[in-house]
C-alpha cells in the first residue's frame, strides 16, 4: 500500500486525503489545528463553490451540507456610479446551484470524518525543517504540501513567467452576518457582485455558518483608494461598522438590506491582503527530498472571481487522477511536474488569466459584454456559468475579437 503525506488541512489537502483514503491509500494528514480549534477560530475565507467543483466532492460523498447550505441560484452584477447610484444591474442565472459553507464547519467535519475512516492526523505546526526531517526518514512515497499560508509556501520558488503581479492588488475585508433582508429585485439566494469602478468591489454571498444560513459581506479595496481602510485588523464591531459605512456611501442598495444585521459570532471577521502569485510546483529540500505543492500553495489568485475553493477542489481532483493512474511507479520530479502541468492546463491557466484581467479596469469589449448581458438573458446565463468552468471565458470573453464574434452571434 502506497503511503502519502499531506501537509495542510484545507479544501485541497483534505479533499485529496479523503479521496485517496476511499481508494485504499495509506494517507497521513498534518494539521496545525484540531477540529475543535478550527470550529472556535476566526473565519478563514469567503467561498462560493460552483457546480463543477462541487461535483468533485460529491463523487466521494464529501458534500455533507447540501441540505443545509443556501442554494445559490445565480449572480447579480451591479455597477456603482458616483455618488452611490446603480448604473447597471444584470441578473445572471446558474444552471446548477452553487453553495458556500463556512470553512470552520467544513474543515473540522472533514478532519473528523478522515479520522473516523481510519486516517492518521498529526496535529502540529510544520516548519521547513520538520518537512526536511520527514523527507530524510523516507516514510512516505509522496509528500504533498497543501498549506497555502505560512513559511512552507516559501520553499516553492515564484514562477516569474506566470506571475503578473509583484504586489497585492486588493485589500480584503470579510464579515459574516445575520439579518440581511432579501433583495427585492432578485429574492432568491444569489451572489451579489457590486463594482465601484476604480475603487473596488463589494460581494454579498449567501452561506452556511455555525448558527445557520447567513450572508458574507466582502469588500475588495484597490490599494491606496478610499475603500482601502483595512491595513490593520479591527475589532469585530468596528469592522462591521466600517463595512456598512462604506456600503451606505458606495452601494446604498446593499446598505438598505442591512438595517438589522449583526455578526454571526465573535470571530466572524477577517482582513488582509496578499500578492497573486504562481510558484514552481516542485520544491527540493536540503536533504534532497522532493515535495509537490498544490492549490494556493502554487497558484494563489485574488478572490475577486471567487475561484479559490473551486480551484482547490479541482486541483485535488486532478492530483487524485494522476496518483491513481501512476500505480506503483516512483513519484519523481518528472511526474510531479507533469501532474501540476495537467492541473494548470485543465484549470489553473484559465482561472489565473481571467482573475488577473478582472483586477484591472474593464476593457471596452468586457464593458460591451456586460452591457449586452443586461438585456440578453443568453449572454447573462453564459457569464454566470463561466464561474463554474472559467475555461469557457477564453472562447468569448477574454479577447475583443472573440467577444465581437460572440455578441454578433447572439444579437437579436
Amino acid at each position: 500500500m502506497r503511503r502519502i503525506l499531506i501537509v495542510g488541512a484545507g479544501q485541497s489537502g483534505l479533499q485529496l486525503a479523503l479521496s485517496l483514503q476511499a481508494e485504499g491509500y495509506d494517507v497521513t494528514v498534518m494539521s496545525a489545528r484540531t477540529p475543535d480549534e478550527i470550529r472556535r477560530g476566526w473565519v478563514m475565507s469567503t467561498q462560493a463553490m460552483f457546480g463543477t467543483a462541487l461535483a468533485t466532492e460529491r463523487r466521494y460523498g464529501l458534500d455533507l451540507w447540501q441540505d443545509r447550505a443556501p442554494r445559490i441560484e445565480g449572480l447579480q452584477v451591479s455597477l456603482s456610479a458616483p455618488p452611490g447610484e446603480r448604473a447597471l444591474r444584470i441578473a445572471c442565472p446558474l444552471d446548477e446551484p452553487a453553495q458556500s459553507t463556512d470553512q470552520r464547519i467544513k474543515m473540522a467535519d472533514w478532519l473528523e470524518l478522515f479520522e473516523q475512516r481510519g486516517g492518521t492526523v498529526l496535529y502540529q505546526t510544520v516548519t521547513t525543517s520538520d518537512l526536511d526531517g520527514l523527507a530524510r526518514l523516507g516514510r512516505y512515497d509522496l509528500t504533498v504540501v497543501a498549506a497555502g499560508k505560512g513559511d512552507l509556501v516559501g520553499v516553492f520558488d515564484r514562477d516569474p513567467a506566470r506571475s503578473v503581479y509583484d504586489a497585492p492588488q486588493r485589500g480584503l475585508a470579510v464579515a459574516y452576518v445575520h439579518g440581511m433582508t432579501p433583495d427585492p429585485l432578485l429574492p432568491v439566494p444569489h451572489v451579489s457582485f457590486n463594482a465601484v469602478p476604480g475603487l473596488g468591489e463589494l460581494f454579498v454571498i449567501p452561506a452556511l455558518t455555525h448558527s445557520g444560513p447567513c450572508e458574507i459581506l466582502f469588500w475588495e479595496a484597490v490599494p491606496g483608494g478610499p475603500l482601502d481602510l483595512w491595513t490593520e485588523r479591527r475589532d469585530p464591531a468596528e469592522h462591521l461598522k466600517l463595512t456598512l459605512d462604506l456600503a451606505r456611501r458606495y452601494t446604498p442598495w446593499i446598505y438598505d438590506r442591512c438595517a438589522e444585521v449583526e455578526l454571526t459570532d465573535g470571530r466572524a471577521t477577517l482582513s488582509g491582503r496578499y500578492t497573486p502569485t504562481v510558484r514552481q510546483p516542485v520544491a527540493e529540500l536540503p536533504s534532497g527530498g522532493l515535495v509537490l505543492g498544490m492549490a494556493d500553495v502554487v497558484v494563489a489568485n485574488d478572490p475577486i472571481t471567487g475561484q479559490g475553493s473551486n480551484t482547490a477542489a479541482k486541483c485535488a481532483y486532478t492530483y487524485l487522477g494522476s496518483i491513481l493512474e501512476h500505480g506503483d511507479r516512483p513519484f519523481d520530479r518528472d511526474w510531479m511536474t507533469q501532474t501540476f502541468e495537467r492541473f494548470w492546463t485543465e484549470t489553473g491557466e484559465a482561472v489565473t488569466g481571467w482573475t488577473n484581467a478582472m483586477l484591472q479596469p474593464l476593457p471596452p469589449h468586457v464593458q460591451q459584454v456586460l452591457g449586452a448581458a443586461a438585456g440578453n438573458p443568453v449572454v447573462a446565463r453564459r457569464f454566470a456559468n463561466g464561474f463554474s468552468d472559467p475555461n469557457d471565458f477564453r472562447d468569448w470573453f477574454m479577447t475583443p475579437d472573440a467577444a465581437e464574434r460572440y455578441l454578433a452571434s447572439v444579437a437579436g
